[in-house]
This record gives C-alpha cells, structure tokens and sequence, in this order.
C-alpha cells in the first residue's frame, strides 16, 4: 500500500528501502508523502519499520534505498543537525548537569542565536508548555510529566517546521498520557507544526492523529484517517491490530451487487462487504465485526439484520457498558460491548440468545 506522493508534500519517503545486514528489509519499497501542518502516526507492532523511517528523516540511520525529500529537497546526505527537525524522545534526553534555561538555549546556541534572541525564544516555549516557572530548575527536580513538557518545549523552542516524536509519553502514567495526548495535539495544530509520531499505542494514535500509517512487516499496510480505520479496515491485520474486533471464518459461495455470501464453518450463511482483493468465490475469508456493532435485545436488532445463535459464557458489568463474551459459529471468544442503558438486559453465564448486526457492519477480508 503505497501513498502517491503529491506537489504540496512537504515530507516525502520515495521508494525508500532499509537493511541492516545487505539482505533482511526493515523497510521495504515505503512510498509515503505528508503535506504542511499535518499530524501523521506511524502504529505497529515491534520490529514493524516504523521507528526506523523516524529515524531515516531524522538522518540518525541512512536509507539503503529511494530517497527522503523535506521541503522538495533531498536530505539523504544532509546530517541530523542541519535538518533543521525537533525531536522528542521518551527517555527525555535533556543534560542533567544543566538548568531547564540551558537545556532549552542548547539548539539555539548551535544556531548561533544571540542572548537577547535566545531567552525570548526560551521564555515562549516554556510558556508555551505552562512550565515558565521552571526555568532555574535542573531535569531532576521535576517529575515525569514535567521533564516530558520540557522536552517538547526543547523541540519547538528553535520553530522548527517539523517535530519527530518517538513513544514520547510511554514512561507517563495513564491519566497524565491522556492530557499530554491533547496538549501536543492541540500545539501541533496551533502551530501548524507538521508532526511525524511513532506508537505502539493504537488508542493514542486514534485520538491524536489527522492519518495513520499502520505498519506490519516493514510495510504500510493502511494509511487513513483515524475514523476509516477503524470503521473500514483494508485487511485482517489492520482489522485486529486496531481496536477489539471480532472474527469468523469461513468460504465465500457467491458475490452479487456488491455483497459476498459466506458460508460460516459452522454452516450459517452471512452477507458481507466483500473488502479485500483475495475475496472471491470458492476462496476462505475471515469476517470482521466489531464489538459495539452487534445486539443482542430483539428490539434493539435492527430490520435486515442478520441473526445468529449464540451461547453466554462472560458478561461483565464495566460501568458505562456491558462487556459480553460469547460462543458464537464455533468462536468461544466473540465479544459484545453494549452501552449500560434500562432498555438493555443483563445476561448470564450458558443462556442461550439471538444476536444480530447489519450486512454493512461485517467485512470480508483476507484469510
């Protein structure tokens, strides 16, 4: 899957190919292309390429192959501090020997700023964090959350055009990865920085992100908007890697107008939107469907809908939502999520019921 590059890219990955030892590709054929402003993620499992294209536009690693353009220009063989990028990192990297003040003056001093120049641009970025009292203080005395704001006041304080960020809120606690999630998204706008971030953390990714780019075995398997990844996921591995899905498997009979007709190994017969090139008749697929999609209340099952039996066997109460896993078609693991309301009823562990989703609501994807 490949992204054609455009005129108005401001970054662009051209056929770019990594190796490390002449023979495995960590990146392979990548063809990736992001205008002015943008916020992209790059999500994956580990191994997946996604911190080693970081590290390419960085300049930290070199491209075996295909070339890096920042701006139209080819930066290939431009060093890393010459790239005129900002970088945030988890581990912080700020000096500890050296005061916030001094941390954030470090990337004007290599540009050689004057002192007048130098603390404005310090004063904004540490106000631009809400950490302007700070100044005086060295990495140490601050907390996680804190070093974090200082670390990405060090990124902007030069204005670079770009910021790279890697796993940068993986040491924060819950609660705080959330808040910090919405302040640099909302920077990074205000800024119109353009903003290039790698996760592992597909809830991070879906809040934060104008597009993703979901990597698998060095490759881009689906790059989109947040909202059409998840509601229309290309293939099986981007089905299950971003958020909870559900699965079945079975053989497509037919394909009319748009519609497969799946026969499910337990022999029920579904329709579904026939997704990946792979499905046609005669071929195995695996049916997505995702948890919030499904219903179990005869009322709440919409007209055309397709019903199936099921069988309880874990109904968990979580508060806003009921959490039910179920046996269904021979998945012992097929899970619902229903919103708590007083319409809904509370199920038990061997009841047996009807669920029922919509056709539109069900992908045929790759087996």
């Amino acid at each position: 899957m490949a992204d054609s590059a455009s005129n108005d890219a401001f970054v662009e990955f051209d056929r770019v190919q990594k190796s490390y030892d002449g023979e495995t590709l960590v990146v392979k054929d990548l063809n990736l292309s992001l205008p002015k402003g943008e916020f992209l993620t790059m999500l994956g499992p580990s191994g997946s390429g996604k911190t080693t294209c970081l590290m390419m536009l960085a300049g930290f690693e070199t491209a075996t192959h295909g070339d890096i353009r920042l701006g139209g220009t080819s930066i290939n063989n431009i060093p890393p501090h010459k790239r005129g990028i900002g970088m945030v990192f988890q581990n912080y990297a700020l000096f500890p020997h050296m005061t916030i003040a001094e941390n954030l003056s470090f990337p004007l001093e290599v540009r050689k700023m004057g002192k007048t120049e130098r603390e404005e641009k310090i004063k904004r970025a540490l106000d631009m964090v809400e950490m302007g009292a700070f100044g005086g203080r060295r990495p140490a005395q601050l907390s996680g959350g804190q070093q974090q704001r200082i670390a990405l006041a060090r990124a902007l304080v030069f204005e670079p055009e770009l910021v790279l960020m890697d796993e940068p809120l993986g040491a924060l606690d819950k609660q705080l990865r959330e808040k910090m999630q919405f302040e640099i998204t909302n920077l990074a706008h205000n800024l119109g920085i353009t903003t290039v971030y790698v996760t592992h953390d597909q809830t991070e990714a879906l809040t934060m992100s104008d597009r993703v780019a979901v990597f698998d075995d060095g490759r881009i398997q689906q790059l989109d908007p947040p909202d059409t990844l998840y509601e229309e996921p290309q293939n099986s591995f981007v089905a299950q890697f971003i958020g909870e899905n559900n699965t079945l498997e079975g053989l497509v009979k037919e394909i009319n107008n748009g519609v497969a007709l799946v026969e499910l190994d337990d022999g029920e017969l579904i329709d579904c939107k026939p997704v990946h090139e792979s499905v046609k008749p005669g071929a195995r697929t695996r049916v997505s469907i995702r948890p919030e999609r499904v219903e179990y209340n005869k009322d709440r099952i919409q007209e055309g809908a397709h019903t199936l039996k099921a069988e309880v066997k874990e109904f968990i109460y979580m508060g806003d939502i009921f959490r039910t896993r179920l046996s269904v078609a021979g998945n012992d693991e097929f899970i619902i999520k229903t919103r708590n309301a007083p319409d809904v009823d509370r199920l038990t562990p061997g009841q047996q019921i009807e669920i029922g989703w919509l056709p539109e609501d069900c992908r045929a994807l790759d087996a």
